[in-house]
């Protein structure tokens, strides 16, 4: 059992952040005959799925339908940037939503109190129904104290550091991390990773990944609707780097060049 599953229902996005990897994969959309496959593939492996790895899972046209679909056998959480965040509003099978408040773009044709407004509506009507909320900002978003002091006035609160604004709802800082790739400046042999561990990431295209971070799939592990999910588990890879993890060891030289888990000691 993990603790979550990434799933990656389509690796398109309506921003151009600077903050992002932007993945040079082919863009697609998960079609309702594969999601139908990976359902039942993940079913018994995890009691959380996450609609997140790369892209923006509210532009997919069957959001709804694939919360509903999968929330029968599992707990669905999503990230979003927040701007299509009223298409999911009134949808009662959301376990929870994390909203990626520092994805504001100025240079979008809408202004940030309707984006934040938007978000806020959408928001409170996701609590009456019971799901958990959590906003996100990194720390030195240029934003950070607009969106802040919108927040505070909106639920009367006082922000201080990571924030319980109310039951089931929260404000979370996070701090920027470096990305994994080959030509970055970090690295590090010894280090350790909750992936494949606690949780593992699939890809639009069915691709098997250790984590959330491996936006171009470059460690994948096999493909989901090619191979069953025991096969891939046990395959001599997927061991080799889950005992590295385990024995403080960077196996494989993509994940030497990541510091997440080292940056928040294991924030999942």
């Amino acid at each position: 059992m993990f603790k979550k599953i990434y799933v990656e229902i389509t690796n398109n996005c309506n921003l151009n952040c600077e903050f992002c990897a932007h993945n040079s994969r082919k863009k697609m959309f998960l079609s309702e005959d594969n999601f139908k496959i990976l359902l039942s593939k993940l079913n018994g492996y995890t009691k959380y799925l996450y609609f997140h790895l790369m892209g923006e899972p509210l532009l997919h046209p069957n959001i709804n339908k694939f919360i509903n679909m999968a929330s029968k056998s599992f707990n669905i959480n999503i990230t979003t940037n927040g701007y299509f965040i009223n298409r999911i509003k009134d949808n009662k099978n959301i376990h929870q939503i994390n909203v990626s408040l520092h994805s504001f773009d100025d240079k979008k044709n809408i202004s940030i109190d309707d984006y934040l407004n938007n978000i806020f509506d959408s928001v409170d009507m996701l609590r009456d129904i019971d799901t958990i909320i959590n906003f996100r900002m990194w720390t030195d978003n240029i934003y950070k104290d607009y969106i802040l002091r919108k927040i505070e006035e909106r639920y009367n609160i006082k922000i201080i550091g990571n924030t319980k604004i109310d039951d089931k709802f929260y404000f979370e800082y996070e701090t920027e991390f470096i990305w994994p790739d080959l030509n970055n400046n970090y690295y590090a042999e010894e280090g350790s990773c909750q992936g494949l561990r606690t949780h593992i990431g699939i890809l639009v295209d069915g691709s098997v990944v250790p984590c959330c971070l491996d936006y171009d799939g470059k460690l994948s592990l096999g493909n989901i609707y090619k191979d069953d999910l025991d096969e891939i588990l046990n395959n001599q890879e997927y061991v080799a780097m889950k005992e590295g993890f385990k024995n403080n060891k960077k196996i494989m030289e993509l994940c030497k060049h990541c510091n997440f888990y080292d940056r928040i000691k294991c924030k999942f």
